[in-house]
């Protein structure tokens, strides 16, 4: 057999265009001044099916010998705002980049996303308030009590999600707390590890009492069908729901290869969540596909245009 290499395909998002996964909210019914109001993926949508994607901008671009394409790259741009009516930051929102140092937020690429979503009729999806990942050195390497620990992450919450109240959509408030046999990340996840399991519901009651309005949600990948993770995430979303903890919704980041086949059980799976009064989504859907070493490499003449997903693409 000839060694294989991998490649991503990005999948058109409105062959998964289904109820089960559309906003409880309306989709912009508008389109921004000049955009013609048909052919384009935002158009075509269902009605109160939000098609979305990630903003380009800081992670691996930072090592590109181009600028990012949001902030540079006029062409992006306008795909950006023609074809998509919900938009969220690739990178722009994650602790490393808005919370650099601890007395100290870095809003502009942030407030440039959210006010582009403004002027284009988009709605903006925020990504992400509690993670393992991408935090700022000041952050894993101090030597913080648990008091402090939790005054930072209310602090940041409420100053993140306060700056933004009543322009974000939808919030990834805990993303990837689960390992894939479904275990809680009690080592990599500082949260957990220092804080405990209930600092999950803290961040999503700080989080709706900086902005009533936003729906709040569960982001992880490798949930899509039933398995031990999504089935954590359930029983973790009931137990939750009992004790009054605002959780609006349940979302797959759907990192999907030709290699394992379409997850037969992804509508039943993303039903039961429905079930429990959730909202769905799919939220940064991408397609691997194995190809002989020795196939020709698409050619890359300019930076990326966007990608296409049933909801904003975050990657995580």
């Amino acid at each position: 057999m000839k060694p294989l290499r991998v490649a991503t395909a990005v999948l058109a998002a409105a062959a998964l265009a289904t109820p089960l996964v559309a906003s409880a909210t309306a989709a912009p019914e508008h389109q921004p001044p000049g955009h013609a109001k048909k052919d384009t993926l935002r158009a075509d949508a269902p009605r109160g099916f939000h098609i979305g994607t990630a903003v380009a901008g800081g992670g691996h671009h930072e090592s590109q010998p181009y600028p990012d394409p949001f902030t540079a790259d006029q062409p992006y741009r306008a795909v950006l705002a023609r074809e998509f009516s919900s938009v969220s930051p690739e990178n722009q929102m994650k602790w490393e980049y808005i919370h650099p140092e601890r007395d100290r937020y870095n809003f502009a690429a942030a407030d440039a996303i959210v006010d582009f979503a403004k002027r284009n009729n988009q709605v903006v999806r925020g990504h992400t308030l509690l993670w393992h990942s991408q935090n700022p050195a000041w952050l894993t390497s101090g030597d913080f009590s648990a008091d402090e620990l939790r005054a930072i992450l209310r602090d940041h919450i409420k100053t993140v999600v306060g700056r933004y109240k009543g322009r974000i959509h939808q919030w990834d408030v805990a993303n990837e707390v689960f390992d894939d046999q479904g275990n809680l990340r009690t080592q990599d996840n500082i949260w957990i590890r220092e804080l405990g399991p209930g600092i999950i519901a803290d961040a999503f009651r700080w989080t709706r009492e900086a902005d009533p309005r936003a729906q709040l949600f569960f982001n992880d990948y490798n949930v899509e069908g039933i398995n031990a993770k999504s089935n954590a995430y359930y029983a973790l979303i009931k137990d939750l729901l009992a004790q009054g903890v605002p959780v609006d919704g349940f979302s797959a980041q759907a990192h999907l290869s030709t290699r394992y086949g379409f997850p037969a059980d992804l509508t039943d799976n993303l039903r039961r969540f429905a079930r429990l009064g959730l909202d769905t989504a799919i939220t940064e859907l991408d397609v691997r596909m194995d190809l002989p070493r020795a196939a020709p490499r698409p050619r890359r003449s300019s930076p990326s245009r966007p990608s296409t997903t049933s909801a904003p693409s975050t990657p995580a």
